[in-house]
């Protein structure tokens, strides 16, 4: 199976990168780093040449640009070259809840696959930072009909993708949204009991056809980015 590279390296090592045309899931607490998570996958893609889309529900594009500058990642020069483009929603957003006021209709459920129409048709990368802006009083049946036809569609267009989920869209529909992907990874901030100081952890909660860690990774957020500060050996893989 083809792979793509995470843009961490450890996780590279560990799991050899991303499986090539699979949607993954990315959940985590607030302040554990998930949009910098999406960052560092568009800027290792862009890179390596691959046309890269990152659709941001809650940012300006300006404000990630500085936060990818922050790191070294050079994200106008990527953009330049033709391999990022930055599709910003925010605004829309604030337009639809001003319009369900105004009616008082509902018009937060929309359909998940509203955002392919939004992507060029030669895009390799995805990042959709993040669902949860879109997942506004929807039921469990209608979350799971909406988020399995949006992941359909995106490997049917062989989209590498990484679907991002808020802590609060996570508590509600991290399960139903776990039987449709290809991979999950899951960011926390953890007490050591051992040290008595707060960690960022990562959880490899699947990944199919790959031969993951089963323990928590710990984590940094350092000048370069997520890096992965536990050692792991062969016998911390299953």
């Amino acid at each position: 199976m083809d792979r793509i590279k995470t843009g961490i390296d450890e996780l590279d090592k560990m799991i050899g990168g991303f499986p090539v045309g699979k949607t993954i899931l990315v959940t985590g607490d607030a302040g554990s780093g998930k949009t910098i998570f999406g960052l560092q996958f568009a800027n290792i893609c862009c890179t390596e040449g691959k046309k890269t889309v990152y659709i941001s529900t809650e940012e300006c594009a300006e404000d990630l640009r500085q936060q990818g500058k922050s790191f070294g990642w050079d994200f106008g020069s990527h953009g330049k070259k033709g391999y990022l483009e930055f599709i910003e929603l925010a605004g829309n957003r604030a337009m639809e809840i001003e319009t369900s006021l105004d009616i008082n209709l509902d018009s937060t459920k929309g359909n998940f696959n509203e955002l392919l129409d939004q992507i060029p048709v030669d895009t390799k990368i995805l990042i959709i930072d993040s669902l949860g802006n879109r997942t506004a009083n929807l039921t469990p049946h209608e979350f799971r009909d909406r988020f399995d036809l949006l992941v359909y569609n995106l490997n049917n267009r062989e989209i590498t993708t990484l679907v991002i989920l808020d802590s609060a869209t996570s508590r509600e529909f991290h399960d139903l949204a776990l039987f449709s992907v290809y991979g999950a990874i899951q960011l926390l901030k953890k007490e050591n009991p051992y040290t008595d100081r707060r960690e960022r952890v990562m959880d490899i909660v699947k990944m199919r056809n790959t031969r993951t860690p089963i323990q928590l990774l710990t984590y940094e957020i350092n000048a370069n980015g997520i890096v992965i500060s536990s050692p792991i050996d062969s016998s911390g893989i299953d």
